[in-house]
């Protein structure tokens, strides 16, 4: 069997022919856009910077087409990023980045220091309700729940729980709207800011925060407005699922173990959904998490 020959590297475009695709870019005939879009996309990010510009244009058809190839080029960058960032060694990464990281393989144009100013934002609120001695854990944790649950109302999308939009942490953000990972995801970063003592804990089936102190440990439901947990309700739970409880539950998850389990989220979303591309990229992404 012959094997076919290389085909040759595509020569750059000049100016000249990148004008004329511009023209028919913005062509009415959708198999001449089609094939000039293509053709520019073949091109690679390289010319972004000069598609850019006409991303402002006045034609409103030239400037919706190009802006959907620069968020293509930004969608490529973004998926290598986050790639990238998977292949990093040991469980300590950090959650925020990844999860922003994750955010952008879906909206390439999220401005991750925009949302990073937000969430400083309401850890700030939070620090203006807590109490001076941090030892008390039900004044922290009525802090906490005042700003996010009530004032800033987070809380749990149970009329469409598989909806994607609830694990990534933009959409998160935008709408206070998310699944338990999701939701102990920003109640762990606005922790971080404020040193505070709280852990990630993954039961079967549900994800909760755990905010612990030499005598207490005191677990946060914030799929469920922030409703405080025991032990005991958390081993109630996992009996009421049919399955016998396990200590290792209650353990602290790791930053790379809860993303692994916001791709989980994702893969049966997109699963349910029948969106294959997106199914096989976020698979992608927990395969290089797990090692794989």
């Amino acid at each position: 069997m012959n094997t076919p020959p290389d085909r040759p590297p595509i020569p750059p475009l000049t100016e000249g022919q990148r004008v004329a695709l511009l023209k028919l870019l913005a062509d009415d005939d959708r198999v001449v856009s089609d094939v000039a879009r293509q053709r520019l996309l073949d091109e690679g990010p390289e010319i972004g910077p000069w598609l850019k510009p006409h991303s402002l244009s006045d034609n409103p058809v030239l400037r919706r087409r190009t802006r959907d190839i620069l968020l293509q080029f930004e969608a490529k960058g973004a998926d290598a990023r986050m790639r990238a960032f998977c292949r990093r060694a040991g469980d300590d990464v950090d959650l925020e980045e990844g999860a922003f990281r994750l955010a952008q393989t879906r909206y390439p144009d999220t401005l991750i220091d925009g949302y990073r100013a937000i969430l400083d934002d309401w850890a700030g609120q939070v620090r203006e309700w807590l109490p001076d001695d941090r030892s008390d854990a039900d004044a922290v944790l009525a802090g906490i729940h005042v700003v996010l649950f009530q004032q800033l109302r987070l809380r749990g999308n149970e009329e469409n729980y598989y909806d994607p939009d609830n694990s990534y942490l933009n959409r998160v953000i935008d709408r206070r709207l998310g699944n338990p990972i999701s939701l102990c995801a920003i109640v762990l970063l606005i922790g971080r800011r404020l040193e505070l003592p709280l852990a990630g804990i993954g039961l079967p089936a549900h994800f909760l925060c755990r905010y612990q102190t030499p005598t207490r440990e005191i677990y946060l439901d914030t799929f469920h407005g922030g409703r405080l947990l025991s032990r005991s309700d958390c081993i109630a739970f996992v009996n009421q699922l049919g399955r016998p409880f396990e200590n290792g539950f209650l353990h602290p998850v790791s930053p790379r173990r809860m993303l692994q389990r916001m791709c989980t989220n994702l893969e049966h979303a997109y699963e349910s959904l029948e969106l294959q591309p997106d199914l096989a990229r976020v698979r992608h992404y927990h395969e290089l998490l797990a090692g794989g």
